[in-house]
């Protein structure tokens, strides 16, 4: 299974942010969207990620407040990513030894989509649940012993 395979499935909304935007403004985007990140854009690049880890580190470095931050001060500007040809097993591992949730997802330098670590999960008990099931059909269909095989 590749990271396309999630794409298709999940769709193609992004929410973005700017880095030089007030964080207070992602994080209103982020609320009112109910989503755990926002990919940081400028000028048509990928240049950081924002999720709720980055938030709360910045906020607790404020003593608990936002103040007049911005995103790019908050933001993760070196995010994992993949590309839309990556395979699941490959995501599954380097987002375990980053911590990643969430992962752009980028052809080249276009920004294809942002796949999180619930989307690889439920990806991974979906295809497990198809394979189940196949095998549940086949064992149903399997010959009885003492059947006799078709002649050749």
């Amino acid at each position: 299974m590749k990271v396309s395979d999630i794409l298709r499935v999940k769709g193609s909304t992004l929410y973005t942010a700017t880095p030089d935007e007030p964080l207070s403004h992602a994080l209103d985007l982020m609320a009112e969207r109910d989503i755990g990140s926002l990919v940081v854009m400028e000028h048509g690049n990928l240049v950081g990620m924002l999720t709720f880890r980055e938030v709360i580190k910045t906020i607790v470095s404020n003593g608990g407040t936002l103040g007049a931050t911005s995103v790019r001060s908050a933001m993760d500007n070196a995010p994992l990513t993949c590309t839309p040809e990556t395979d699941m097993d490959d995501v599954r591992r380097m987002m375990l030894e980053r911590h990643a949730r969430y992962m752009p997802v980028m052809d080249e330098k276009m920004l294809m989509g942002v796949i999180s670590f619930y989307d690889v999960a439920k990806a991974v008990v979906d295809s497990q649940n198809f394979e189940n099931q196949m095998l549940k059909a086949y064992i149903r269909d399997w010959p009885e012993t003492g059947e006799a095989s078709p002649a050749a």
